[in-house]
């Protein structure tokens, strides 16, 4: 199967920092409980040799659930663990680099903004991009909110999935699937969830609910 073809449907983003206390192997648990087959460990708060044993447990619970595991930001985490590959930052290594370092079966993404952003991403090799944020959000400081139409003017520039992030939830995000994304990237509306698995299941359930 094409790499780029594994980033659709339900994009959860796993972040310990959310109130209930939940530890990343918990969210992670959950939401593959729930059907959930990619998995992004994002974490801005620990040291690699904190997170690098956490991360190692993910592999472990992905692997058996049949799951892709991707690491925000470090490709040297992301070979020390063998997952399936990385979502990196603006400021973050280029994906080009990054293609030296883990090599043609990994799945590289790219975090964009703009509609020129997502191109250049597309010609260093991306195989996914995240554009966003698509609507208002805490989690991160990226710019205004692009809404929903500017999903489909970055589809019309690049030929790999788009995974929309930012603000994304239950009550906004047919929205997002109508407007062409391929893939809806959460953090809270999952990892925040009172009940992960069924967060999950709910989100997933719009992409064969005939929204496309």
């Amino acid at each position: 199967m094409v790499k780029s073809a594994l980033i659709r449907g339900l994009y959860v983003i796993s972040d310990a920092s959310f109130p209930g206390g939940r530890s990343h192997e918990d969210i992670v648990s959950d939401a593959v409980k729930g059907g959930a087959r990619i998995i992004q460990l994002r974490d801005k708060l620990l040291a690699p040799d904190e997170l690098y044993p956490i991360a190692l447990r993910l592999r472990g619970i992905t692997r058996e659930a049949g799951a892709l595991l991707i690491i925000n930001d470090s490709v040297e985490l992301a070979v020390a663990v063998d997952a399936d590959g990385v979502h990196l930052g603006q400021e973050d290594l280029s994906a080009e680099a990054a293609r030296k370092l883990l090599g043609e079966s990994k799945i590289i993404g790219v975090s964009t903004h703009s509609v020129e952003q997502a191109v250049a991403a597309f010609e260093a090799g991306a195989d996914y991009i995240g554009f966003g944020p698509i609507f208002n959000t805490a989690t991160k400081d990226a710019g205004a909110a692009k809404g929903p139409a500017a999903i489909s003017a970055v589809k019309k520039a690049v030929n790999i999935p788009v995974a929309a992030i930012g603000g994304i939830n239950i009550g906004n995000a047919a929205e997002a699937i109508a407007a062409g994304a391929d893939a809806l990237a959460v953090i809270g509306a999952v990892a925040g969830a009172r009940d992960v698995a069924a967060a999950v299941r709910e989100l997933s359930a719009l992409f064969s609910g005939g929204n496309r």
